[in-house]
């Protein structure tokens, strides 16, 4: 199924593609094709075409990422 993610964030575009790039070798868990479109600096679009949502879930409600979410999401 593909899903469009709109982020929002207090980091740059760029601290979030760093943090892309670090969860980036567990997606073929789950995504098949992804696309990242830059808004602004504070946010971007993500349109993904995802095979599990399980496992992106689990991948996304983990530790790591929590915490990133709490401290750089809006």
């Amino acid at each position: 199924m593909n899903i469009c993610i709109h982020s929002t964030y207090t980091c740059t575009f760029d601290d979030f593609m760093a943090q892309v790039e670090k969860t980036r070798p567990q997606w073929p868990a789950f995504v098949d094709k992804h696309h990242i479109a830059k808004v602004d600096d504070h946010s971007s679009i993500m349109i993904m075409k995802v095979n599990d949502f399980e496992a992106m879930g689990a991948i996304m409600s983990s530790d790591e990422m929590k915490a990133w979410d709490t401290k750089m999401v809006v």
